[in-house]
């Protein structure tokens, strides 16, 4: 399927894309007990872009990304990353690709937080003292300089993601992949980690999958977003096109006087997409335009019911992602099999250990 730019532009179309597969299919098991995690999947991103992947649990976003990064065989398909065959030389291929999966659990965490900087990026082919000044401009922009002398076990889940990106980065890879970046972060967390993504794809041109339920991430971060289901892609356009091909727009009002039976009235004459008449004050959604807006303040004032708010509620990706799939946004782990790869990307440590850290 085509890439997009945030805007719906279409890039160059003689740029080298930052990674592209083609026909990918990888099954587990054989037989009748075969599970066809990713059927026939063809996927291209360009370089510099912010690319989304969505889809409910089982859907086979993350043996996709195995599959890509390497430490998944595909059964069948192609895999190019960064202008080079995977399946020609994985170690020039992944040369400058690294990612971060499974939460917080990608660092040492008996060292301290610059320390683990300058461990990957040596593990990653790179002389730490080469890029120190990008380390220190990392932990400034994630918050992280203060408590770049910490031992990671002795900071906040939070602090431990941010810990997670930074040292993602710290060799300078082209291309990463995250899994769940904003999980643990507060509210102040996910905006620098969102702000910090978007420069890293804006200034330094860095190719960023981000692979999360939560759905206001996406569609703050991305400029593209791919949506699977049931092992194959269902969609795959730039945000503002998947927005727009979504016409539910709703009208929520609250009142202390949307009692249970009026609001079982309202639901035998418009659409009502959701309501809750045991809240503080009650509210009700209903899916109109226009014109159905007028009927529809019309029964309100005629069941003598006040308005205390009145807003409009545009489609949002969660609801393009609950049209195209079938399923609501769960942030639970997904239930793909297990290939018992736990780590991606530049070569580093594989199993996670007892401190929290990899070994």
């Amino acid at each position: 399927m085509a890439s997009t730019t945030r805007d719906g532009r279409d890039p160059d179309p003689d740029a080298t894309p930052a990674f592209s597969v083609e026909g990918l299919s990888k099954r587990f098991g054989s037989g009748a007990d075969a599970v066809h995690a990713v059927e026939d999947v063809s996927l291209s991103v360009e370089r510099g872009s912010i690319v989304g992947l969505l889809g409910p649990n089982g859907a086979g976003k993350t043996t996709l990304i195995k599959s890509i990064l390497g430490t998944v065989i595909p059964d069948e398909g192609t895999v190019r990353v960064l202008g080079r065959d995977a399946a020609d030389g994985r170690r020039g291929a992944y040369a400058n690709v690294d990612a971060m999966l499974e939460g917080a659990r990608n660092d040492y965490w008996r060292l301290t937080v610059r320390e683990n900087l300058r461990y990957f990026a040596t593990i990653g082919g790179v002389a730490p003292d080469s890029v120190a000044d990008r380390h220190d401009r990392l932990l400034d922009r994630l918050e992280l300089t203060e408590r770049a002398d910490t031992p990671v076990r002795e900071l906040s889940r939070g602090m431990k993601q941010k810990v997670s990106l930074a040292s993602v980065l710290a060799g300078g890879a082209e291309l990463v992949f995250l899994d769940e970046p904003t999980l643990g972060l507060d509210v102040e967390g996910s905006r620098t980690l969102r702000r910090e993504i978007r420069r890293l794809a804006e200034e330094e041109e860095v190719t960023v999958v981000v692979s999360s339920h939560d759905m206001q991430v996406v569609e703050d971060v991305c400029d593209r977003v791919v949506v699977m289901s049931e092992g194959s892609i269902v969609a795959d356009d730039a945000v503002e096109r998947l927005l727009g091909a979504v016409d539910d727009y709703r009208v929520r009002i609250a009142s202390d006087d949307l009692s249970p039976a009026t609001i079982a009235d309202l639901r035998d004459r418009f659409a009502v997409a959701d309501a809750d008449a045991s809240a503080d004050p009650p509210t009700l959604a209903v899916s109109t335009d226009g014109d159905a807006a007028y009927d529809l303040f019309e029964a309100l004032h005629a069941a003598d019911v006040t308005l205390d708010r009145v807003d409009t509620v545009e489609p949002s990706l969660e609801d393009v992602f609950v049209r195209l799939t079938g399923a609501a946004p769960d942030a639970s782990s997904a239930s793909e099999p297990d290939d018992g790869a736990a780590r991606a990307g530049r070569p580093r440590a594989a199993t996670a250990g007892d401190d929290g850290g990899v070994q």
